[in-house]
């Protein structure tokens, strides 16, 4: 290899990889495992309750080599609320997501900030329009919502007339 040419990634898509990844997983982790499956090829779901979070995933990225977080988003159920995290293993081409229950009454989990850099503005996008306090998240602050806006605009609950009144004011005091 040449000076300043980039390395390739030797890893390539395993067939039949999400069997093996959901049966360590379930080996692993057992009944702590609410719910488990294989959504299509090279997929791998699993749902948790929030207190598990941090130990399956510091398990998927230190032993199962899953190094890329993607995607976090949270989901209001009504009576619960779920964050749900996408995370990759590039070298065997598998994806787990990894669905963590949050109760309705108390809406915080852990932060993985600690486990991978790109959780940062992912738990704040998710706090921000959720309401879901990622605990020990090192600057839980709002990212799209102004600074002073006291609700959280996607949960099932929020009254939609509260979010007009509230842009049409600020609107008017100069757009700020």
């Amino acid at each position: 290899m040449s000076a300043g040419s980039v390395p390739s990634v030797n890893g390539r898509p395993v067939k039949g990889v999400e069997t093996e990844v959901l049966a360590q997983v379930k080996a692993r982790f057992g009944s702590k495992i609410l719910e488990s499956g294989i959504p299509r090829p090279q997929n791998v779901k699993v749902v948790i309750d929030r207190s598990e979070l941090v130990e399956v995933c510091t398990y998927l990225k230190e032993a199962l080599a899953f190094e890329h977080l993607s995607c976090i988003s949270a989901v209001d159920w009504k009576d619960r609320f779920e964050t749900v995290y996408h995370i990759m293993n590039y070298y065997n081409g598998c994806t787990i997501q990894v669905s963590a229950r949050i109760p309705y009454d108390d809406p915080r989990i852990a932060s993985v900030c600690s486990l991978w850099n790109a959780a940062n503005y992912h738990e704040r996008e998710a706090w921000d329009l959720m309401g879901i306090t990622y605990e020990g998240h090192p600057n839980l602050e709002r990212i799209l919502l102004p600074q002073d806006f006291k609700f959280h605009p996607l949960r099932k609950d929020f009254a939609q007339e509260v979010d007009r009144q509230y842009i049409s004011r600020r609107k008017l005091k100069g757009g700020k």
